[in-house]
């Protein structure tokens, strides 16, 4: 007996995939193997289905559990046992990229005492396969749900200092890897969509900075840089309007691969994000680009930034 998939296309072009339990028995009048359908689970988008199934595979392994599988023959010992298919496409991902070599090379004049490459590998991971704080990370999806290589050594706070590693040297890392891609995968750069999101906070009270243009001081191990207070209240473009919140801006490829991101105050307004972003992916040599926008960032302050030395630009109205 099986887990059985069919196919059934709809005459809009879409496709649909059912999931079936079957076993294969022998016919003795045609003497030849039949597919018996032993129950029909349902769609493979419907979560229900995914629930029975998961309820299912529950009371099987309760009979039969993988360590009597293992148990019923003496040659084989079951050692350790954790979901690797997901990690496994990550990193070989992470690695055709480069991206263990640009970190190694733009913090190779840092002394760093701890797998710093490896640390920003497991947090990433986390946040693609289970989205978590960082404790939690470290306390429990590291040391009880799956197992990385080169992590075992890492502790709580090696995660925040390779945060901070990454904070302070996030313009180059982000420039090289650019660079990396764009000859690795021959990149299409002459258009260069850009836009903006909201991520709110769940705080009661904006971020406070010092003096009439509200900064606040990033620590040492950071840079040291200075911004102005992030979390602030804003139009908030997911609904949460009472929360403290940033402003996002993330750069894209024709093919959707990012090319830079930056953080705004939560009470930016997209129109006014445009200068600083034109006049940072100028410094890439991405000066020949046609700049791709949505309404939000049609002002005539904007269109003449764009226009300058004979950019081009599309904007929406």
């Amino acid at each position: 007996m099986y887990l059985r998939e069919t196919h059934q296309k709809r005459a809009d072009g879409s496709v649909v995939t059912h999931l079936q339990l079957a076993e294969s028995t022998w016919n003795p009048q045609k003497k030849r193997s039949e597919v018996r359908i032993v129950y029909n689970c349902g769609r493979t988008d419907d979560s229900q289905t995914a629930e029975r199934l998961r309820k299912l595979a529950q009371s099987i392994l309760k009979r039969c559990a993988p360590e009597e599988i293992v148990e019923q023959n003496p040659q084989w010992r079951l050692i350790e046992a954790w979901p690797y298919g997901a990690l496994y496409v990550l990193e070989a991902v992470w690695k055709r990229l480069g991206i263990p070599d640009v970190i190694k090379a733009q913090l190779a004049y840092r002394k760093v005492d701890f797998a710093l490459e490896r640390a920003l590998f497991a947090m990433v991971a986390n946040r693609a396969c289970a989205p978590s704080s960082k404790l939690y990370c470290y306390d429990q999806w590291l040391r009880e749900d799956v197992r990385i290589d080169g992590t075992a050594t890492l502790a709580l706070h090696h995660l925040y200092r390779a945060m901070d590693l990454l904070e302070a040297h996030k313009e180059d890392i982000e420039q090289a890897l650019y660079f990396r891609l764009a000859d690795l995968l021959h990149l299409d750069v002459e258009l260069i969509f850009y836009d903006t999101t909201s991520l709110h906070f769940d705080i009661d009270e904006m971020d406070q900075g010092h003096g009439e243009d509200d900064l606040v001081e990033g620590s040492l191990a950071a840079g040291g840089k200075t911004y102005q207070a992030p979390r602030k209240r804003g139009l908030s473009k997911n609904g949460r309007s009472d929360a403290p919140q940033i402003v996002i801006g993330l750069a894209v490829t024709r093919d959707g691969l990012p090319v830079r991101h930056w953080v705004f105050p939560g009470n930016t307004v997209d129109v006014s994000t445009v200068a600083q972003v034109k006049d940072d992916l100028r410094g890439w040599k991405l000066s020949r680009f046609v700049f791709v926008g949505d309404a939000g960032m049609v002002s005539q302050d904007n269109l003449r930034k764009l226009s300058e030395s004979g950019g081009k630009y599309i904007l929406s109205r």
